[in-house]
């Protein structure tokens, strides 16, 4: 028999954290964050990290694994998500995987192969003076069904992408409508709030971060040597944070802007998701 799961998956802001929270009280489970970037010791505001506070007594599993500094791949992500998986299996909890990276929660899952390969280092000093938007060209012409799953703005996803692309030809991938395609008996729930909605708590979100000190995080990152060029590999926030540091934009084109790019990366998130049939949607 498969081991079973629950995960709850959604876009940005749509209240994962807080519903897998109540959900792991209701039933005696723990949860198994699937975030590209909470995984990251630090990046805790620009993140969105939950607190523990907000934790309420549950266990949460894959946060603050690793320094900043250093690259966390989908396959460290696969090796200490089914660890987490299996102790707490063996402790008669359930596993809630939670969280909005979607290949990671596929992978985590079995739905998506990816290859174990060595990096290239040929090849990455080679694409290392090209743009995330070079990368993205590269890719959609090597890979058009990875491009379209990926974030075009993350040069460390573009360049592993476009190694595997260039060995395999493509990256391998499961039929993702299979629901017998997951090594685990998983039940899915996702939280899609509608548009109107979803933006407002966007914006309201991102509010609340810079006033609980956004800003500040990124300048206390960067002086404990994450570097700029490390930071806009980060995404998002850090991405925006990382010009606001540097005076190549002022604080309310990075607000205008990070907002705009999160309600971006929500609607990519969501496209992801809707090819999934066995999500069952709540508002």
């Amino acid at each position: 028999m498969r081991k079973k799961v629950i995960v709850i998956v959604g876009s940005t802001a749509s209240g994962k954290s807080s519903y897998a929270v109540k959900l792991a009280r209701k039933i005696g489970g723990e949860v198994i964050s699937a975030d590209s970037r909470q995984v990251y010791k630090g990046l805790d505001i620009g993140t969105g990290k939950i607190t523990q506070k907000e934790m309420r007594g549950i266990p949460h599993h894959l946060l603050d694994v690793v320094s900043p500094k250093k690259i966390f791949t989908a396959h460290d992500f696969i090796g200490k998500g089914r660890a987490s998986i299996d102790d707490i299996l063996k402790r008669r909890k359930t596993p809630i995987i939670c969280g909005g990276t979607g290949f990671y929660i596929d992978a985590l899952l079995g739905r998506v192969v990816i290859p174990n390969m060595p990096p290239n280092p040929k090849l990455r000093q080679q694409l290392a003076s090209k743009s995330a938007l070079q990368l993205f060209v590269m890719l959609k012409k090597l890979d058009p069904r990875r491009a379209k799953n990926i974030d075009k703005n993350n040069p460390v996803r573009l360049v592993r992408a476009i190694e595997i692309a260039k060995k395999l030809g493509r990256v391998p991938m499961f039929d993702l409508r299979s629901p017998t395609s997951s090594i685990y008996n998983a039940e899915w729930t996702g939280l899609n709030p509608g548009d109107k909605t979803l933006r407002a708590k966007i914006h309201k979100r991102l509010l609340q971060r810079m006033k609980a000190g956004m800003v500040h995080e990124a300048k206390k990152l960067h002086a404990g040597g994450l570097s700029y060029k490390r930071m806009h590999e980060l995404g998002l926030e850090y991405r925006y944070l990382a010009l606001l540091l540097q005076s190549k934009i002022t604080k309310k084109e990075m607000l205008q802007q990070l907002e705009n790019g999160i309600w971006d990366y929500s609607r990519r998130q969501m496209r992801y998701w809707k090819r999934n049939p066995d999500i069952v949607w709540r508002c």
